[in-house]
């Protein structure tokens, strides 16, 4: 199975059926049984992996990514303790976020969640974030891309890819849309479409368990889809039949409240991770003279409020006011009863934007100790070290983050200028090599590769290391041009 038209078929499914995007016709509240044994001759775990990954490589070399390791960090924390009690506890997950405006959420093959950054800053609370995450990680343990699959021919599923894609694009350009249907294909979009509207409610139906397992509020869910369903009235009204993928939000907030109103209410405060997360998204969305005049009237409004005083420093430090956000920093600290990466990291931020790289450095080492699994915190820590001048000790540190993650893209980054600031040609080309084979860059990462064979400076280890990747990414590229070339065959080009 040629796994690139599938990903993105699958890709491009589950994006338009995700939690928060289209609604469809009114299907009655039931209880839903369980939708049957999966597909895995067509479509098995390995496979879903392989293709979940080449999707992930597209999206990690997409301006689209948000690449902040802070919220990225708090999503898998919250996301991972919604995993822990699900139906497959022991499947990986990684979560991240796509920096785009619309209240949205989607699943990929092999347990990868994407959130939209507007969905983050429109939850009003933790439990409606969370009712979200869970209602994609049931998609992805229910193993619905599986049943998809299972359900379709691959010549059935290119055609429905290109035509979805077709329609997707189409959303603000009616004559593509009416051009698709002038195929004679909307049909077999329906259908396939319609097969996942029953997955969206057991999604849900799972989602609303997994949410009361995890401690969270149950009726988190149902009040986010009413908020949605304010706000999306007009796109319901005007989307076309063969995209409303969902039951309308009225149905499934129907069915959602019939589900929780027998277990039993719980009240469950907001973690203060969640507010701030919103307040550095905010801050980051707008002008940074705008996000300065919002929060000094929300400290004025709500002086007691954490998120509110840590946007108003977070402001400050982006319009270079870095004497007050340094005041402001020594403040938050006292405001916190427990010490918190998030003052941590900004604290050192301000402190690299005042040029005092050994202040950020040293509190980064402190914090490095308070939180010793925060990621985040290990690539504030290597970023200090390389802008003060210690790219040798920012180098041996991420070699040792490396030896359990080397699927991680920013440690390769940061790796790859700790070198070149040593001057170690080899070892900066090979990091590189890697950060573009996460990327699905392959010939750049064997150009990369090249060169760092040919630099002479590494050791026998790095040089091992480099020959090894070398035979892959060559054998990678090859495989790629020979696919090039069947689908240049076949167009007849």
């Amino acid at each position: 199975m040629k796994t690139r038209p599938l990903a993105f078929f699958l890709s491009m499914v589950f994006a338009a059926s995700s939690v928060l995007t289209a609604p469809m016709p009114a299907l009655a509240a039931i209880e839903l049984p369980d939708l049957g044994d999966v597909a895995t001759d067509e479509l098995s775990p390995l496979q879903e992996n392989k293709i979940g990954e080449e999707i992930m490589q597209e999206i990690r070399r997409d301006p689209a990514w948000l690449d902040d390791a802070l919220v990225e960090e708090y999503l898998n924390q919250l996301g991972h303790r919604l995993v822990t009690v699900s139906r497959d506890p022991l499947r990986a997950f990684e979560f991240f976020v796509v920096k785009d405006s619309t209240l949205n959420a989607f699943a990929l093959p092999g347990g990868y969640v994407g959130v939209h950054t507007g969905l983050l800053l429109a939850a009003e609370s933790e439990s409606e974030l969370a009712g979200v995450l869970g209602h994609e990680i049931a998609h992805v343990t229910q193993r619905h891309i599986a049943q998809i699959v299972g359900k379709q021919s691959q010549s059935m599923m290119l055609m429905l890819a290109s035509l979805l894609v077709a329609a997707l694009a189409a959303r603000n350009n009616p004559q593509v849309t009416e051009a698709a249907l002038a195929a004679g294909q909307a049909g077999a979009i329906q259908s396939q479409l319609g097969y996942t509207r029953d997955f969206e409610r057991e999604a849900d139906r799972v989602g609303v368990q997994t949410l009361e397992a995890a401690g969270f509020d149950v009726r988190g869910m149902s009040s986010f889809f009413e908020r949605l369903q304010r706000e999306s009235r007009l796109y319901e009204n005007k989307a076309p039949a063969y995209l409303r993928t969902h039951p309308l939000t009225t149905e499934r907030i129907a069915d959602i409240e019939n589900r929780v109103a027998a277990m039993r209410y719980r009240q469950v405060p907001d973690s203060v991770e969640f507010g701030l997360v919103r307040a550095r998204l905010r801050v980051q969305s707008m002008a940074a003279v705008e996000a300065l005049r919002m929060y000094t009237t929300l400290v004025d409004k709500h002086p007691n409020d954490l998120p509110s005083h840590y946007g108003l420093v977070l402001a400050r430090s982006r319009l270079g006011r870095m004497n007050e956000a340094g005041q402001g920093v020594e403040d938050l600290r006292q405001r916190f009863a427990t010490p918190s990466p998030f003052v941590e990291l900004l604290a050192a931020e301000i402190a690299l934007g005042q040029r005092d790289g050994q202040g950020a450095v040293k509190t980064l080492e402190a914090a490095s100790r308070q939180f010793p699994r925060s990621m985040s915190v290990t690539y504030a820590l290597a970023d200090a070290r390389i802008a003060a001048g210690e790219p040798g000790a920012a180098a041996e540190s991420l070699r040792q983050a490396l030896n359990g993650r080397s699927g991680d893209i920013r440690l390769w980054r940061l790796l790859a200028r700790a070198q070149a600031m040593q001057g170690k040609r080899s070892g900066q080309h090979r990091a590189q090599a890697e950060v573009y084979m996460l990327q699905g860059s392959y010939p750049a990462a064997l150009e990369q590769l090249e060169l760092a064979r040919k630099a002479g400076d590494g050791d026998f280890y790095e040089l091992s290391a480099t020959d090894a990747r070398l035979r892959e990414v060559r054998e990678r590229v090859r495989e790629l041009r020979r696919e090039q070339r069947n689908d240049e065959q076949r167009d007849g080009r």
